[in-house]
C-alpha cells in the first residue's frame, strides 16, 4: 500500500541525505553503483515532457513516475500503453498534453 503524504514527509525529515549522498559517492567510487536502462526516461525525454508534465499526462504522481525512472517499480496497464505510445510516437503524446 502506498504512503501518505503525511508518511512519506515524515520518513523524509528523519533522512539524512548528506550521510546518503556520501555513501553513494562510496559505492561509486567501489565500481558498486548500476545503471539502469529506463525506455520511462526514454519516452518522456523523446516526448520533451518534464516529469511533471509526463506525470500528469499519465494520471499519476511525480513519485510513481520517479521510481518507473528509477527502476524501483514498473508501469501497468494505460500508463505502459502511454509510454509504449511516447517511445514510438511521442509527437502524438505530445499533441494529446497540448
Amino acid at each position: 500500500m502506498p504512503m501518505t503524504e503525511k508518511q512519506l514527509l515524515a520518513r523524509d525529515a528523519k533522512r539524512d541525505i548528506g550521510a546518503e549522498l556520501l555513501e553513494s559517492v562510496r559505492q561509486m567510487q567501489r565500481g558498486a553503483g548500476r545503471v539502469v536502462y529506463s525506455p520511462v526516461i526514454e519516452a518522456r525525454t523523446k516526448s520533451g515532457l518534464s516529469q511533471s508534465q509526463f506525470a500528469a499526462l499519465l494520471g499519476v504522481s511525480v513519485r510513481t513516475l520517479q521510481s518507473w525512472e528509477q527502476g524501483r517499480k514498473q508501469p501497468s496497464g494505460a500508463a505502459r500503453t502511454l509510454v509504449a505510445i511516447a517511445l514510438r510516437s511521442p509527437r502524438a503524446l505530445r499533441a494529446v498534453a497540448a
